[in-house]
This record gives C-alpha cells, structure tokens and sequence, in this order.
C-alpha cells in the first residue's frame, strides 16, 4: 500500500524550495478552502466551537463564501498551477449548496479534490461529485452507534446508521477516491476503538487514522487528560493492528504533544506550500491561525486571490512571518518546517556525497 501520510511531500516541489531561498513567491501547492462555518453537528471537541480553544477565535459562523466569489477563486487556483484544493472546516463543508459545481471545475481545471466531513451529507450530487472526481474523502468520527453519536455531536437519532450507509452507498458507486476515517479518540470511546475501526472497515473504508481529541490549549492539560486512559487505549491500537490487511490499514497517530511549543526557527517555510481560504473571504497562514488575527493576511472580499498572493505586502508578509514569536502553539506544520529548514540548510558543495 502506497504511504498516504508523510512529512516528506514537499521534496516534490523544487520551485517552491528556490522560492525560500530567495524570497519569492510561488502560487502554494495546495490550498485549504473553508466554503461555510455552518455546521450540522456540535462535536464537544470542536477547536473552532469549544470554549478554551484558540482555535478560530474570531470564526462567525454565519460566514460562507458566495457562489460567484467562490467561482472566481476556482478560476485563479487554475490559472495559477495549484495542485489540490481540501475543503474543509470551519462548518461542515458538504453543507455548501454550489459544492458540486465547485468540484466538477476544479475537476476540469486540472486540480485534485479532497474534503475533510462529519459524512452527513456524503450523498446526493455532492456525494457523486466527490466519488467523481475527489482524490481522499476523510470523515471525522468518535462513536460507534446511535445513542453514542448522538452524544458526542448533537446528531439527530440514527445519524450514525445513516453514516454507515453513506459510506457503503459511496463506495458502492466504484470511486477511486481513497476513503479514510479519523477516529477521534477520547476518554469516551477508549474502550471502543476496535469496534469502531471494525465497524467501518465492513462498511468500505480504506482505512482508519487515530488522533487524540484536542481538549486544552496548554500541552501538559491535553496530554495529562490521554494518560487517564492510555492504558486502556494502547490494547485496543494492538488490536486493531489485526485489521489490517485485504486493501485496509489502520494508521496510529495517536500520541503525546511535545509540551514546548517554542519555535526556534525565524521563517515559516511551510507558508510557500499550503495556504487557507477562510468562508469570511480572508486568507490565513494555516489551519492553525484560520480565523485568528495572528494568522490574517488579508481580505479577498474586494480583490482576487491571485492578486492578493502575489501581491508586494503578501511577499513581505510570507518571509517576515517570524514562528518563535507568532506561533508559541502547537504547529501541525512544526515537523515539517524543521525537515524543509533542513535540506534548505545543505551545504550546495555537500550535497553529492550522499
């Protein structure tokens, strides 16, 4: 099975890489589109709606971006050379009414499509534009039947059922898109973690991604909070090692966060190869910073995304962005900035002795 996951993408874009070295811009590789903040369920460890949690602060979530914007965004990704576009929230993105149409340009445009879901609405013409067209569909999940779904999202009763149809009627359609799970795992579903990764392998998905549930700012909170039920955890990820195999595989994220979130670099690499389109039409840093000030860098309300990246502020903004000051948070990028700074960091007249 192909690796699906990996730090190491970026090695595949050499322009980009010339690009830090000398201060230029490049349109970015993939682009994170946030279409609606409206969302049809209330996960309790939602980072943009749960109290306590930085994350999307300053998020409205009345916002979404209007179709014929929306439509201008697609046609400047495509001149641009953009690879992928996931669309993502803020809300629950296949809620978005012009989604379908959205994806079938994009399709045509040459650009990959991928969407992060609750799955609720994995059907219909957007579930067949996806089973079309998108490269992965990734569903957020954290129980494993009605009653338990119904608690941890303010779902309506049986939604959990009709997730699992969703997911078998998707794959019934014979999509190539990869379909995968993120189990979010919580003190509430530790002792259930290889009943759900079995519940969705027999329903058709390609494989299962553990994450812990985010439940504090503070790195030591969080992971104090996973250590109450590590144990109980670790032999259900074993178990569900016994799962893999006939096109499926469970992928173990699960872990600590490192407690210090000190950055010790003074650039973002990272900002050349992924970007975020909030659904209030500004532009940000990463899904990190999405809807913080911090991470603004400008509206795309009164002008387009392609002027606004290759804009003089926006270069200025990109290079200036300083991580040991701006980002004393967890970083989902922090890997793989210190991976990129790297081989940035490789002496030219070094490098043949490999």
């Amino acid at each position: 099975m192909a690796t699906l996951y990996s730090p190491l993408k970026y090695l595949g874009y050499a322009d980009h890489l010339a690009a830090i070295r000398e201060r230029r811009v490049e349109a970015p590789v993939h682009i994170r589109i946030k279409p609606t903040n409206r969302c049809n369920h209330n996960c309790w460890y939602c980072a943009y709606r749960a109290d306590g949690l930085q994350l999307g602060e300053g998020m409205r979530e009345a916002d979404q971006i209007p179709e014929a914007k929306m439509m201008e965004i697609v046609d400047d990704l495509i001149a641009m050379g953009v690879k992928a576009v996931t669309f993502s929230g803020g809300g629950e993105p296949l809620l978005y009414k012009p989604l379908p149409d959205v994806i079938d340009r994009l399709a045509k445009g040459g650009i990959h499509v991928a969407t992060l879901t609750n799955g609720s609405n994995l059907k219909g013409r957007v579930g067949e534009a996806l089973a079309r067209h998108a490269t992965w569909v990734r569903i957020s999940v954290d129980a494993w039947d009605d009653t338990s779904y119904s608690a941890a999202r303010g779902a309506p009763a049986g939604a959990f059922t009709q997730l699992l149809s969703n997911v078998r009627d998707f794959k019934a359609t014979g999509t190539k898109a990869v379909l995968g799970v993120s189990l979010i795992v919580s003190k509430d579903n530790a002792a259930r973690i290889f009943e759900i990764a079995s519940l969705f392998k027999e329903a058709g998905a390609g494989h299962v991604k553990l994450s812990a549930a985010v439940v504090a700012n503070d790195a030591a909170a969080n992971n104090a909070y996973h250590r109450e039920f590590r144990e109980v955890v670790e032999p259900q990820i074993a178990l569900c090692r016994t799962l893999d195999g006939d096109g499926f595989g469970v992928i173990d994220h699960y872990h600590e966060m490192t407690e210090g979130f000190e950055k010790t670099y003074a650039t973002c690499p990272y900002l050349m190869f992924l970007t975020v389109i909030g659904a209030d039409q500004h532009v940000y840093t990463c899904q990190d910073k999405a809807y913080t000030d911090a991470g603004d860098l400008g509206s795309i309300e009164t002008k387009s995304f392609r002027d606004l990246w290759f804009s003089g502020e926006n270069r200025e903004r990109l290079h200036a962005f300083d991580p040991r000051t701006q980002c004393m948070h967890h970083c989902v990028t922090h890997s793989k900035n210190l991976s990129i700074l790297e081989y940035l960091s490789i002496d030219p007249k070094h490098a043949v002795f490999v």
